[in-house]
């Protein structure tokens, strides 16, 4: 029987209820790994009928959390950026993502971003996922076609970000 987005939802929200710190974000992460294995699943909420880059499946009422569909079509490189004061747990439904975590060599301020190096590099293939805690920098990088599908700690729509650049672009 397929992983129905009621199931996986349901399961987010008890696994957070019953841990929000990092034990909880483990357990939604292999929710989300759990869904990303169901091809039902994935075909149901990113097949050919979605072509949006930002599809949001689900709101939690009573966390904030979303869990939100990603279709990009064609390459699309990423800039650092993090989650502000919430937390992003990536999950790779098809294709392939070259995802970058970056450390901050110098704190911006009002009129300037702050400056990132890169930290440590790797690919995310399908049935993958990634959770990034609250002010990790990260960048994704996609040279084809991808799908994912991202829980965010609060829907980004309405949290303020922190501007980064890469030291060596900075000069």
């Amino acid at each position: 029987m397929a992983y129905t987005l009621e199931q996986f939802s349901q399961e987010c929200h008890d696994a957070y209820k019953a841990d929000q710190g990092e034990k909880g974000l483990e357990q939604v992460r292999q929710c989300l790994e759990k869904a990303l294995r169901d091809e039902a699943f994935v075909s149901t909420h990113m097949g050919p009928d979605n072509t949006n880059p930002r599809t949001i499946l689900y709101e939690d009422p009573e966390f904030g959390f979303c869990i939100v569909a990603h279709v990009h079509t064609g390459p699309k490189g990423g800039h650092p950026h993090d989650h502000g004061p919430t937390w992003a747990i990536y999950g790779q439904a098809e294709g392939t993502t070259t995802m970058t975590e970056w450390k901050v060599v110098k704190q911006g301020s009002a009129s300037e971003p702050t400056l990132v190096e890169p930290e440590k590099t790797y690919e995310m293939t399908p049935g993958t996922a990634v959770a990034y805690p609250p002010h990790t920098v990260h960048s994704p990088d996609r040279k084809a076609s991808t799908k994912l599908i991202r829980i965010e700690g609060k829907n980004l729509d309405h949290v303020e970000r922190n501007p980064y650049k890469a030291a060596n672009e900075a000069a």
